[in-house]
């Protein structure tokens, strides 16, 4: 009997350092970091990776992928774990544009809900970045453009360029329909926000340019961001979104630090030195971490 139950014993402990290696094993992965495909999500993204190394813990960049449309997927098939995420936008894709939830607290509770299992949404950033329309100083004096309602009268003799998905995301052109009666004559399909967009602007190929609201270059060239009068975007609040498989509390508490530091103001300043100045995404992402003790 002694024999028999020191040999049970033996197994037991056996079989649990065997499990404690491969539990260890499966935290030593690191966690994959991605971004889709323009400027700010760049820095956010190496922000968040930044602020996990400084905390000891293991990183690899997957940044620049595609589209929401591309990369979430992936966030949800498990081929990444953390995504820089906007509030509403993602709420927008995740219910097929059918949420009527605007304010910042009612899009995160709505957005918690509809979130595929095994993600989780952590604390908002009370920063926001929200999809905007944007016109020259010129275009705006010539059509008395202040507010996207102004455009309705004269959209039909413009053109509207942006990312391919402006042309079926409910934010864009259908909920430019729906929610303000807009047909443009002709849409030109661009990148988000970036070089080809901005230079179509400039140079007229583009009358309205899908941009974002945190853009640092349309103050600096003097462009006109048309008010959304009718409230067609929702809340945009940052929001770091992770697959629960790989949030540990340490991963947890350094990405609520990160987003209780950033306000829009702050990602303003950041956007610009990249997209006007021509910093380095890593190097913004890395001074800004460094000046906020993260």
């Amino acid at each position: 009997m002694k024999k028999l139950c020191t040999t049970v014993l033996m197994t037991l402990v056996t079989l649990g350092v065997c499990f404690s290696v491969s539990a260890g094993a499966a935290q030593s992965k690191p966690v994959v970091v991605a971004s889709t495909n323009f400027p700010e999500q760049l820095v956010l993204a190496n922000i968040y990776a930044d602020a996990l190394k400084h905390k000891g813990i293991k990183i690899r960049k997957r940044l620049n992928l595609g589209s929401r449309e591309v990369v979430f997927p992936a966030l949800k098939a498990g081929e990444i774990d953390l995504l820089p995420e906007y509030s509403g936008a993602l709420l927008g894709y995740l219910s097929n544009g059918q949420s009527k939830a605007t304010t910042s607290d009612d899009v995160m509770a709505a957005l918690r809900k509809k979130l595929p299992k095994g993600l989780i949404a952590l604390k908002p950033s009370p920063a926001q970045d929200r999809d905007g329309l944007v016109v020259t100083a010129a275009t705006a004096d010539k059509y008395h453009l202040k507010t996207i309602s102004d455009l309705a009268p004269v959209a039909s003799k413009l053109t509207l360029g942006g990312p391919p998905e402006t042309k079926t995301r409910y934010v864009g052109v259908p909920g430019l329909k729906k929610v303000y009666g807009i047909q443009f004559k002709s849409f030109r399909s661009l990148d988000a926000g970036g070089p080809l967009t901005q230079g179509a602007l400039a140079s007229g190929a583009v009358d309205v340019a899908r941009m974002f609201t945190t853009q640092g270059v349309i103050a600096d060239r003097g462009w006109v961001l048309l008010k959304d009068d009718k409230n067609l975007v929702p809340a945009q609040n940052l929001v770091p979104v992770v697959r629960k498989s790989v949030l540990t509390p340490a991963i947890r508490k350094a990405l609520n630090a990160v987003s209780a530091k950033l306000t829009t103001e702050e990602l303003q300043k950041m956007n610009k030195k990249v997209s006007v100045d021509h910093d380095d995404p890593e190097t913004v992402a890395a001074d800004w971490v460094e000046a906020n003790g993260l």
